[in-house]
């Protein structure tokens, strides 16, 4: 095989590895702390019923749907261990950053 032959497979033996090892440190689209460009809107007002024993009220939000922001409704969350921290969005310079809601102990 002459040197041009193995150069080639070299080049290919190093780049392939460096091309999916960056493609993995990229950031997915799809992830639930994705960043959106426009400001969610002002939060509706929402009537929270009366307590229910062994669930914590989680309030609405706004919910990024790909061309726009949507209302989620507040439910009922399961009552574990802990006190329940309702997800909110923060901002990042330019961009808004969805936080989810979790439990807190």
């Amino acid at each position: 095989m002459t040197l041009a032959r193995h150069l080639a497979k070299l080049r290919y033996a190093l780049i392939v590895p460096f091309a999916l090892a960056s493609l993995a440190s990229l950031p997915s689209v799809a992830q639930a702390d994705g960043f959106h460009q426009p400001p969610p809107p002002p939060m509706r007002a929402e009537m929270v019923p009366g307590g229910r024993p062994g669930f914590a009220w989680d309030p609405g939000h706004w919910q990024w749907e790909g061309r726009g922001y949507g209302w989620v409704p507040g439910h009922w969350q399961p009552m574990r261990e802990g006190r329940w921290m309702p997800g909110h969005w923060v901002a990042r310079g330019p961009n808004w950053f969805w936080k989810e809601g979790h439990w807190a102990r």
